[in-house]
This record gives structure tokens, sequence and C-alpha cells, in this order.
């Protein structure tokens, strides 16, 4: 199943990244998946929720703590990191969904206008 989401609102690559893990582990619920595995490029991401890595803003503990929440659906959910050239399928994915183009046939994808996650930033 091959999934896009175009963004609508300003985002780092990381908040993009989170964006598509959270927004595919809710695809994956509605679908009463339990057993998943995840493979992704941004190793930072990947790391923060594994908890081998700590994050240095608000934001990015928000979007960590809403994967881990989510992770509470499944029983049982591994985030592993691949090469970006082995990710090629994802990287075509994100043009799609980054271009002004029609999706093409076989490719769901759906708009968002609003991030995914609340957070405060530090006053």
């Amino acid at each position: 199943m091959r999934y896009a989401i175009r963004i609508h609102f300003l985002v780092s690559n990381n908040v993009a990244e989170y964006e598509a893990l959270i927004n595919g582990l809710c695809i994956a619920i509605e679908l009463g998946i339990q057993w998943l595995d995840i493979r992704g490029d941004l190793k930072l991401i990947i790391d923060q929720v594994m908890k081998e890595s700590s994050y240095h803003n608000a934001k990015m503990a928000a979007y960590c703590h809403e994967v881990r929440q989510l992770d509470d659906n499944f029983n049982g959910l591994e985030l592993n990191h691949i090469l970006r050239w082995l990710n090629e399928a994802a990287d075509t994915l994100a043009k799609i969904a980054s271009s002004q183009e029609l999706v093409p046939t076989g490719i769901f994808a759906s708009d968002l206008h609003k991030p995914s996650v609340l957070y405060k930033e530090p006053e």
C-alpha cells in the first residue's frame, strides 16, 4: 500500500518525517494491523522514538511522545534505520506529495492542513 501525505504548512525535514510516521501509524491502526516493521532513512527520528537519542526542543518531544502513545496500539512495532538510497519508494512518495501534480493511480493521498501534534513553545 502506498500513501502520500501532502503537508500544507511550513515544516522542517524532521517534522515532515514525524508527520509521515504518525499518519502512517494511524492508517495502520485503522486497518487493524497488529505487527509493523517501519523502515526510515532519518536516523535521528528513529533514534528518538527508540529512546537512543534525546530531543532538543518541545516540538520534537511532543512528536516523539505521540509516536510512543500510538505504539500502544500494536502488539509489535519496530523502527529500523535504512540508508537513504535503499529507501527509494519513500523518496518517490515524498516527491509526489510535494508536487502540485495529480497523484498517480494506485497511490492513496491525503492533505494535512495543521500539525498532528500540539506543543507549546517555551516562553
